[in-house]
């Protein structure tokens, strides 16, 4: 029996949804826009609002609703009235990039109402709050305060200036350098001085480095400025640098920005599970074909025509900047709406479809593969790193690796549903067996492999996480994922005289083109070419 009821979470109204475990369940949660599992009420909940409430209803026709006495709407923005407190200047506004920051004196009745705004939330090392930025809640924040802001600070991001083809220098001394490295960031490095230290730390957001030794702090031209100005009256000599980068596109509009934001239509999600598709391919559709509405909040979806399908690949492509594999994606999720949800009733216009950029994988040698897993010391860390690496598994093929997977006679696992829905059987190291005996002795897992801390799975940004400070500790330098560890194990078995045909078996390839990479990436033989140059007499 599933059970829906109101509650008040982070000071937000919110819908618990209780169940007995079922995984299938929990999928289907996640398809709705801002699900989300609470460790404080053991349950996951999703936003108060009529349209998570209908696609719930959509989803679980069935389900129980426990003490709601009125139908669930939209909470209501933010109370206008101007503050009953004596009018005084002591109110500063500044809007950085999607946030607006905002300090003020400490007040219960301003705490008050500054927690009405979604997504709050309170920088306790700055002391500021942190609201994102719409103009209905800078509105909102204007009407209340009223005379009592003393400042409104616009950072703007148009400082211009050549770029520096040679990089940033280290600084020298008596030096403070200033580099931009993105659209969005600036690294300060300079020498340490307490003072100058604290004042760095009151620009918003600023971060320390710990491992390379510099402050990353937002650009615009007014930070960049009053960097500039703080060097100067240290008696710094300031430097401005900046590197050179690829073009960075603008960002994908977060939601909490819209105003009538529309997520992705229940009937697609539906006809999507109804034709069997994962759990990732739903993910990526449902949320490629989201940013696609919204780009047009005011037509209807089925009314969007060819001109304006046509509009936001190019916009994807022009101003986005994606991926060729992210257009594909855009390109198969509007597909899909207009031909399978809507059953043909209009006329579908073709797409070009981008060239699919030819790039090579990023491999581990296998001394890197070592020194990456000798900096893990947690069992279980080191256990899933290991196995995915010794058996070329994929990130979600970790996750999902029950314990009856395990066949420690043929020296095996099975690997059920992966991608593409096929099974396939690839190796079982006994170095790894030797080290899951003792895990399963030390943790002691019930039906799935690897469990998660307060759910049946392990979540796969725990495992990316994990990966990421191996390769610090390990001092790694490449661009390593978890994939990374697969393209590793099918090179290395490549290098040892493994066929490819049994390589593209254990990895599950549908097609040996795409096991053939791998002949792209061995060095095993490098050395005994020699460049034609060696045979001429110079």
């Amino acid at each position: 029996m599933i059970k829906a009821s109101k509650i008040l979470h982070r000071n937000e109204d919110r819908f618990k949804v209780d169940f007995p475990y079922n995984r299938e369940i929990s999928l289907l949660l996640k398809q709705i826009p801002d699900a989300q599992w609470s460790k404080s009420h053991s349950a996951w909940h999703i936003p108060y609002t009529k349209t998570a409430f209908e696609q719930l209803k959509s989803l679980f026709p069935d389900i129980e609703i426990v003490s709601l006495k009125e139908t669930p709407t939209p909470k209501a923005p933010l109370p206008v009235e101007p503050s009953p407190l004596p009018t005084q200047s002591s109110i500063v506004i500044e809007l950085l990039n999607k946030n607006l920051l905002l300090r003020m004196p400490k007040s219960d009745a301003d705490v008050q109402f500054v927690l009405k705004f979604r997504y709050v939330r309170w920088d306790k090392e700055r002391r500021i709050w942190l609201i994102p930025y719409t103009t209905t809640n800078l509105h909102a924040l204007q009407v209340y305060f009223g005379a009592r802001i003393s400042q409104f600070i616009e950072h703007k991001t148009v400082f211009e200036s050549a770029p520096d083809p040679t990089g940033a220098p280290l600084p020298t001394e008596g030096e403070l350098v200033l580099v931009r490295v993105n659209a969005h960031r600036l690294r300060v490095i300079v020498a340490y001085d307490p003072q100058l230290v604290k004042q760095i730390k009151q620009l918003p957001f600023a971060k320390w480095d710990a491992k390379n030794k510099w402050w990353s702090v937002p650009f615009s031209d007014r930070i960049l400025q009053q960097i500039k100005e703080t060097a100067l009256s240290h008696q710094l000599k300031f430097t401005y640098r900046e590197t050179l980068t690829p073009p960075v596109g603008i960002p994908r509009k977060a939601k909490e920005g819209m105003v009538n934001h529309r997520p992705c239509p229940p009937d697609m999600l539906l006809k999507m599970k109804e034709l069997r598709y994962s759990e990732a391919t739903i993910k990526s559709y449902g949320s490629a074909f989201e940013e696609f509405i919204n780009h047009f909040p005011h037509d209807a979806i089925d009314e969007i025509d060819e001109k304006k399908i046509i509009e936001f690949c190019r916009y994807l492509v022009i101003d986005r900047k994606v991926s060729a594999s992210t257009q594909n994606t855009a390109i198969n999720a509007i597909k899909f709406y207009y031909e399978k949800v809507l059953g043909g009733k209009r006329r579908f216009y073709a797409l070009q479809r981008p060239q699919r950029d030819k790039t090579l994988p990023v491999v581990l040698s296998s001394d890197e593969v070592q020194r990456i897993l000798n900096t893990v010391q947690n069992l279980k860390h080191k256990m899933i790193l290991t196995l995915i690496y010794s058996s070329g598994l994929r990130i979600s093929e970790a996750i999902q690796l029950k314990i009856k997977d395990i066949d420690s006679v043929r020296m095996q696992i099975r690997i059920e549903q992966s991608k593409g829905k096929k099974d396939r059987y690839t190796l079982l190291s006994p170095k790894a067996l030797d080290m899951l005996r003792k895990y399963y002795v030390q943790y002691k897992p019930i039906d799935y492999l690897f469990e998660g801390q307060d759910t049946p799975m392990y979540s796969a940004r725990s495992i990316q996480q994990i990966l990421k400070a191996a390769c610090q500790k390990a001092g790694i330098k490449k661009t390593v994922t978890v994939h990374t560890l697969r393209h590793s194990f099918a090179t290395h078995l490549l290098e040892n005289g493994t066929d490819l045909r049994y390589i593209q078996l254990l990895l599950g390839h549908e097609s040996s083109k795409t096991t053939e990479i791998y002949t792209h990436l061995t060095t095993k033989g490098f050395d005994q070419i020699k460049s034609p140059l060696d045979a001429l007499e110079l």
